[in-house]
């Protein structure tokens, strides 16, 4: 089963996070390392040549996880990294407001039926951790939930379920990786002016968008708890600075690669009988 190797962006195991240490822009031992590794175009390329191998294997999966306040990046991202990918190896899902029927189910089932089946890469644009994420910092959102009393703590439950279906996947082959993408505030600004300015990203602009940010120290609060009580060694998290954007989709497509590279799939052998099969089908198309 994949572990993570140590890294500058991975949450620690041991509740020791603190998103005000954890930096926004890359620094020291990051900027060295990026100016040393491969480029973004050689990562994605590997990304689409181990996909290739995984589908042929059909043994794993992989799933990966993007959360982000509002203009962290996350789009571009998906976007940038996995433009190499297959289409048909790869399933992306966004996660907006839940719908009446996956509000009648429990909080974990609208992002189960999206997981990727072996052989395929699945991209969570938001997730199941918007229950514990969005839900905390804007309270009315739990109380249209209609839940039945949950003690001690609803959120340290969830967390447990959360842990325990991520090791669930682990454990029957998923590869799990979580990016948090840790953006400023003083940049979401600037990002939300771009978004406002320019006629082909206006469209993207939610005056709900606004509100949220309204609530950063409450949203900063839920996702330090979060990551904390989440990130383990066979789903971890990484917090990804993300005011540099070029910096923030390196970052992520040799976090992908570094893990891939521990998982060993590749092409199936051919059986002894099926190398007879085509033995015989080489005669017949060099006779033609």
């Amino acid at each position: 089963m994949f572990k993570p190797r140590p890294h500058p962006c991975l949450v620690p195991f041991d509740g020791s996070f603190r998103i005000a240490d954890a930096p926004t822009r890359p620094t020291g031992e990051l900027l060295a390392e990026a100016a040393t590794r491969d480029s973004l175009d050689e990562l994605r390329k590997a990304i689409g040549r181990w996909q290739r191998r995984l589908h042929a294997d059909g043994r794993y999966a992989l799933l990966l996880v993007f959360q982000a306040m509002d203009a962290g990046g996350k789009d571009s991202t998906i976007r940038h990294v996995l433009t190499g990918v297959n289409p048909m190896g790869i399933r992306v899902t966004s996660f907006d407001k839940p719908s009446k029927t996956e509000l009648s189910h429990d909080f974990l089932w609208r992002n189960v039926v999206h997981l990727p089946q072996r052989g395929e890469i699945g991209v969570f644009n938001r997730s199941h951790y918007e229950e514990v994420l969005a839900v905390r910092a804007r309270p009315g959102l739990l109380e249209q939930r209609r839940l039945p009393p949950i003690a001690p703590d609803i959120w340290t439950a969830r967390f447990r379920s959360i842990v325990d279906h991520e090791r669930h996947l682990a454990e029957s082959g998923t590869v799990v990786l979580k990016f948090w993408l840790n953006i400023s505030k003083g940049e979401q600004s600037r990002r939300f002016l771009r978004r406002i300015d320019r006629p082909d990203k206006r469209w993207k602009f939610r005056a709900a968008d606004i509100a949220d940010r309204g609530l950063w120290d409450h949203y900063m609060t839920a996702y330090e708890e979060c990551l904390n009580a989440t990130s383990r060694e066979f789903a971890p998290w990484y917090a990804i600075p993300a005011d540099d954007k070029p910096f923030m989709r390196w970052q992520v497509a040799w976090l992908i690669n570094d893990a891939i590279q521990q998982v060993e799939v590749d092409f199936p052998p051919v059986a002894p009988e099926t190398e007879v099969e085509i033995a015989e089908a080489r005669k017949k198309l060099k006779r033609e």
